[in-house]
């Protein structure tokens, strides 16, 4: 049986303001809700591994959801970060700040962590997906025209990858390119399935 036909009984509650999360499950012809805004404190441990900290959050906005589920209710929420040299980047403050992270990122690798966590009444599963990205070395120029153009302090890492600066930037993906947009729909997909059973 098809995934959209199990969940035809479920309400999958999507709890994130990410216009790209919800462009990504509505793709992949998966049905869900929208959660209202809530307030979630996103702060992790400083010692924390940097590879931890995005399944950590997901777990810290499930848990920060603020309505009873339902019987039939599955909440997914999902967190994504940047890892560059060991520090995560999160979305920056402004413009400024948004140049000298993609400085950082330019001419070399870093991985996206995205970790997502689904939680009925009864359970709860979480993941993270990692992609490894490289960018060519930039041009200030480039990328102030990039922040200035795009104002992408909505992101984290400051870039979006479905935008001009993934276009001319970024010279190859290992992962999951969605997974960079802010969702690995696939390992959602298949999540989702085993979680329903």
């Amino acid at each position: 049986m098809l995934l959209h036909d199990k969940l035809s009984s479920y309400r999958l509650i999507l709890a994130s303001q990410s216009p790209r999360r919800r462009q990504l499950l509505t793709e992949a012809g998966i049905d869900f809700t929208l959660a209202p805004r809530f307030e979630c404190n996103e702060s992790f441990p400083e010692d924390m591994p940097a590879c931890e900290v995005a399944e950590y959050l997901s777990r810290l906005k499930s848990e920060a959801y603020p309505e009873e589920l339902e019987q039939n209710d599955i909440l997914l929420t999902a967190d994504t970060v940047v890892i560059a040299h060991g520090e995560i980047l999160g979305k920056p403050a402004d413009a400024t700040e948004a140049v000298a992270m993609i400085e950082k990122l330019s001419g070399g690798e870093h991985e996206v962590a995205t970790g997502v966590t689904l939680r009925s009444r009864s359970s709860i599963s979480s993941f993270t997906a990692f992609s490894t990205v490289r960018f060519r070395a930039l041009a200030r120029e480039e990328i102030e025209y990039y922040v200035a153009t795009y104002k992408p302090m909505d992101k984290a890492g400051a870039y979006g990858i479905q935008e001009w600066i993934g276009y001319v930037g970024i010279e190859g993906i290992e992962g999951s390119f969605y997974n960079v947009m802010g969702l690995p729909v696939q390992r959602v997909y298949c999540a989702l399935d085993e979680f329903i059973g």
